[in-house]
């Protein structure tokens, strides 16, 4: 079952308007929540950077959060879903092609169930990375429906043999295709600050947070392909990905060329968390 709108559909039923701004233009924002045990995993964070999202791109939610939220799990539930993803877009509406904001449009809610397993072989073992120019527009904090670049650059990696590439802006690093990273480096955690050259993503902020429980030294500041190629660990965080060892970056090992003690002593803290449910607040 889909959610469209405030109803819930077979797929076959659902019908979208050509005339949708988010097929013309991209003109919409997304979220990915991740579903353990049938819950919602980290909800608040989530529906925080959909509003923040919503309100820089001037696009009005069709709900209040706490309805939202009530949808969403009736979807899960509907769909008995107990391990996977929630994806949800909102866009602007049906208007005719014009740039500019349509003066009447009411913003289109779709939303549906994808099981998907734990990458659980990735965790394991790690994957290889690629570098690239980070050659997208500078609002990447925002979730928007425009990944073109980032299609592109991930298909790019996967032509060269690598599953990821690692974005960076004249020498600094900032994130990879759908996922943020950091390095370890003498035991200290180093990523991106959480500003408008990277997507705030809520498994990063999660990964900061179980790194103070565990008393990891962590800072939220910008590095360099210097301090990449010369990191001790690498690893990527994501919705999806989860805490995901990246072992080799341009065909060279990272570190030793498998997962570190750091990364590990994350994955396991990350899995204590979602075998709990996580907190669902």
């Amino acid at each position: 079952m889909y959610l469209y709108q405030h109803e819930f559909l077979p797929k076959d039923e659902l019908r979208i308007s050509p005339d949708d701004r988010g097929y013309y233009f991209g003109d919409g924002i997304y979220e990915v929540f991740r579903v353990y045990n049938g819950m919602l995993f980290e909800p608040a964070g989530h529906y925080e950077r959909l509003e923040r999202s919503a309100r820089d791109v001037r696009i009005s939610l069709p709900y209040s959060i706490d309805r939202l939220d009530g949808l969403l799990r009736q979807l899960i539930e509907l769909n008995k879903l107990s391990e996977g993803i929630v994806y949800m877009q909102i866009t602007r509406g049906a208007a005719e092609r014009t740039h500019a904001f349509p003066k009447q449009a009411e913003p289109i809610l779709t939303a549906y169930c994808s099981e998907l397993a734990r990458p659980l072989q990735a965790l394991e073992h790690g994957i290889a990375a690629v570098t690239a120019d980070d050659i997208r527009w500078l609002r990447c904090d925002l979730k928007t429906l425009n990944l073109l670049p980032n299609v592109m650059a991930k298909q790019a990696a996967l032509d060269q043999g690598a599953q990821d590439v690692i974005f960076h802006r004249s020498g600094t690093v900032t994130e990879c295709s759908s996922s943020n990273i950091m390095i370890v480096k003498d035991g200290e955690l180093r990523t991106h600050p959480a500003n408008h050259l990277i997507l705030h993503g809520i498994t990063r902020a999660v990964v900061l947070r179980l790194a103070a429980e565990l008393q990891l030294p962590a800072k939220e500041e910008a590095f360099t392909l210097d301090d990449l190629n010369n990191a001790d660990e690498v690893f990527l965080s994501s919705t999806t990905m989860e805490i995901t060892p990246i072992v080799s970056i341009d065909r060279k090992p990272v570190g030793s060329g498998a997962p570190g003690p750091v990364t590990r002593k994350l994955q396991r803290a990350f899995e204590h968390l979602i075998g709990s449910g996580g907190p669902q607040a």
